[in-house]
């Protein structure tokens, strides 16, 4: 980390903290992300390090490299300045149906290159979506430590943040992560244009069994106070659908009618955005396998425990009890 002067800390969650950094030399701007050493370097982490390097999109963080301190373990990547799409809702109260659209076109269009590339991301959500810092914010998403490459077997793993997650992934059977990543895709563009989550009970949203139960019923609604044009209800009713087989998928999306309109040239087919770039790090598979293995020992010196905050998880099966 000596090329890099630490500026302020920009976020935490169960991995530890983030901070925007800066490069001595070419004075550029990154966000790194520091996992203490030892237990925490487990297989999500190792998971997000290699399938994150591998790819290259303008609505993907960008990644740069992974190093080790005596303390942690560092991945350094683009900074997007911006911050999350959630706090932008979260000001706003709920977008117009164009300025959602937007940011859904640009999150689909990310998406697709994932699943083009065989990852599944697994935890798609306002918050694991930023945005850089110009003035028609690009949407940058970010957090592979749930995903999944689909080279070597369908997952089956409960991952990801309850609000969001398709039924099949709690059914603790293989499922296609690729649908699944489309049902998440729902919800962040229900919450967009609604400002509130659709399977969550409005008069009861903390109760987690009871938002598990509306997902797995697809029980939503839309409220009335709230005008949504039939495109966009008629493409939340494709994506909200219980059997993953007859859900509508990525490429069904980029040709929907409301999808469509206004769509920037660059995310057209065969437009910029739709190449199958792959990031080509600095850093060999071999020399980074070998800095996550150094920093699977034991801290060199102690630290300070902080205190952290997340909300994906991998979800028990006492957790879906009574569903």
């Amino acid at each position: 980390m000596e090329r890099y002067e630490i500026v302020k800390d920009i976020g935490s969650g169960n991995f530890g903290v983030a901070r925007l950094v800066r490069d001595k030399s070419t004075r550029e701007l990154f966000a790194v992300k520091f996992i203490d050493r030892g237990n925490k370097i487990d297989e999500n982490v190792q998971r997000e390090i290699m399938n994150h390097r591998s790819l290259k999109h303008p609505n993907i963080v960008q990644f740069k490299e992974v190093l080790v301190t005596p303390t942690h373990l560092a991945i350094v990547m683009e900074y997007a300045a911006g911050g999350e799409l959630y706090e932008r809702i979260g000001k706003a109260g709920r977008f117009s149906e164009n300025e959602a659209r937007f940011f859904f076109q640009q999150l689909i269009s990310g998406v697709s290159y994932c699943h083009k590339m065989q990852i599944c991301h697994r935890d798609l959500k306002l918050e694991n979506t930023l945005l850089d810092g110009s003035a028609a914010p690009r949407v940058k998403i970010c957090d592979f430590g749930y995903s999944k490459s689909l080279l070597s077997s369908l997952p089956k793993s409960t991952v990801g943040t309850p609000a969001y997650i398709a039924p099949e992934v709690l059914s603790k059977q293989q499922y296609d992560g690729k649908i699944a990543d489309v049902w998440s895709c729902g919800v962040t563009l229900y919450v967009m244009i609604v400002g509130a989550y659709p399977f969550e009970d409005p008069k009861d949203p903390l109760n987690f069994r009871k938002t598990i139960r509306r997902i797995l019923t697809v029980r939503y609604s839309l409220p009335d106070s709230v005008r949504v044009s039939v495109e966009c209800r008629h493409l939340l009713s494709r994506i909200f659908v219980a059997n993953p087989l007859k859900r509508i998928t990525i490429p069904e999306i980029k040709h929907h009618r409301w999808f469509v309109k206004n769509l920037p040239v660059e995310m057209k087919e065969g437009g910029s955005w739709e190449s199958n770039d792959v990031n080509t790090p600095s850093q060999s598979t071999e020399e980074v396998q070998s800095i996550i293995q150094e920093a699977r020992k034991p801290l060199k010196v102690p630290t300070v425990s902080r205190h952290c905050i997340g909300s994906s998880m991998a979800i028990d099966d006492a957790d879906i009890g009574g569903t």
